[in-house]
């Protein structure tokens, strides 16, 4: 709230998996951008994920339509497709249509509960905050595990027409502009 009294800024970026009751939160020191919500979802499937899913082809996205993975953005699709062609996975992003985030399960899951258990508590450090988020409980047993980003994100990356042909997606029949899959190349 007083970002002029701050030492640093933290950014989180939150993925939960409604199945297990288990969240991920990636806390960026720099700015919320594309390659660093991309860069999250890496995190979470490097650490957790493939471990939890080893077998698994596909992974299912459910993201806000704005901000670092806003539904427009080509940048955000530029790298989920370096993803999925590092992991080799088939990924199926479902944006959320505008005005309806505040139905996204991550909110009420996971963030709101981490607001409670750091309320009234100074975030005087990143190691304060990334063990108030891992502290967080719930009676339902949920668990986070947090991890901090210390790398420096560009603003104001472009993705070219030519570096945007090599992202294989495809928009899907029902709402294209918001579902879509992506595929290794």
């Amino acid at each position: 709230d007083f970002w002029f009294l701050a030492d640093g800024k933290a950014i989180p970026y939150g993925i939960y998996n409604i199945n297990m009751n288990k969240g991920f939160v990636n806390v960026g020191i720099d700015h919320n951008t594309s390659e660093f919500a991309v860069e999250s979802i890496r995190q979470w499937w490097d650490n957790i994920g493939n471990k939890n899913y080893p077998y698994a082809k596909e992974l299912l996205i459910c993201a806000d339509g704005g901000g670092s993975n806003a539904s427009r953005s080509r940048l955000w699709k530029f790298y989920l497709q370096k993803f999925a062609n590092k992991t080799g996975l088939k990924i199926t992003v479902c944006h959320f249509p505008p005005g309806t985030s505040k139905w996204n399960k991550i909110e009420h899951k996971m963030f709101s509960f981490i607001s409670m258990n750091w309320r009234g508590r100074p975030l005087i450090n990143y190691e304060v905050i990334i063990n108030l988020i891992e502290g967080t409980k719930t009676k339902n047993g949920l668990k986070i595990k947090a991890k901090m980003d210390k790398k420096i994100y560009e603003l104001k990356q472009k993705v070219s027409d030519k570096e945007f042909e090599n992202v294989n997606f495809l928009r899907h029949e029902i709402n294209p502009q918001w579902n879509y899959t992506l595929s290794k190349i």
